[in-house]
């Protein structure tokens, strides 16, 4: 929590307005922010200088790991995060590429579970992730990207948070993720909850120690119309101890997580927050 704190005050006093051509706001910016959640302590990163949701984001990844693309499909799970830029982006409105209503394309969980091979077939990233873990296997390249320049133009959207790389020390697992851009007053909270909680998952179904996930940023910003609410009022408030990401132990394979887990298997325990705060999004 204080490292997040951290890097909101580090933006303000260090960050560089740059102006933002996709959203026609400014936003102070800083390059290179490193987090680390310690998983294995159960130290679940919520924001607690804030009123924080959980499910929406655990929502939207468990989507990813099914490989889905479609925005009705995130919408069952839970997450509304993919009907704006499904249904609302100009540019993916008139890509010939685009199914219909709802169609995301070859975006995020496409790419993980159905890589396209120029021989026609498809490569699964998790699954041999998976594989490999349980099986004690760590080649040093036990790594899921969802970045994939050759389909952008397939897909309604860039990825983010965009590869995340697995490494095994004994039967300890940990994890570094990578994110090429980040509002960090609205989107990090949502981006920490699934780092944390895509190791926690690998941990449990794979049958391995949680370790340490790192969470790699490259460019840190705040709007500026963000900025006096992040000034004035979060970071004038105390953080409150962490709260523990409960998970159902039934979920034992990747297969269960490809068909019956529902949000009903996450719960929070011990969470303490001050009020919410409704900072502007930048579409």
């Amino acid at each position: 929590m204080r490292a997040y704190l951290d890097l909101c005050q580090r933006i303000i006093e260090q960050g560089t307005w740059v102006e933002n051509e996709r959203t026609g706001k400014r936003c102070l910016t800083v390059i290179n922010a490193d987090l680390e959640y310690n998983v294995g302590d159960n130290q679940f990163p919520l924001i607690t200088t804030r009123k924080s949701f959980f499910k929406s984001a655990i929502a939207e990844f468990i989507g990813y790991i099914r490989g889905y693309d479609n925005a009705s499909d995130f919408r069952k799970l839970g997450t509304k995060t993919w009907d704006a830029n499904a249904n609302l982006n100009e540019a993916w409105l008139n890509n010939s590429h685009r199914k219909g209503e709802d169609d995301m394309g070859r975006v995020y969980g496409i790419q993980a579970r159905a890589w396209a091979k120029p021989d026609g077939g498809s490569i699964d990233q998790l699954k041999k992730i998976v594989d490999n873990l349980k099986n004690g296997i760590d080649d040093r390249a036990e790594i899921m990207t969802f970045y994939n320049p050759g389909e952008f133009d397939l897909g309604c959207l860039r990825p983010c948070m965009h590869t995340h790389n697995f490494s095994l020390l004994g039967d300890t697992l940990h994890l570094t993720s990578f994110q090429r851009s980040c509002d960090v007053p609205l989107g990090l909270n949502f981006n920490q909850v699934q780092v944390f909680t895509f190791l926690a998952l690998m941990a449990q179904i794979t049958g391995k120690k949680a370790g340490m996930a790192y969470h790699k940023i490259v460019n840190a910003h705040i709007y500026e119309d963000q900025l006096s609410l992040m000034q004035d009022v979060q970071l004038k408030r105390e953080p409150m101890a962490l709260p523990k990401l409960i998970i159902n132990p039934e979920i034992k394979s990747l297969e269960d997580l490809e068909t019956w887990v529902t949000m009903d298997d996450f719960k929070v325990e011990g969470y303490e927050c001050h009020d919410a705060i409704k900072y502007p999004f930048a579409v």
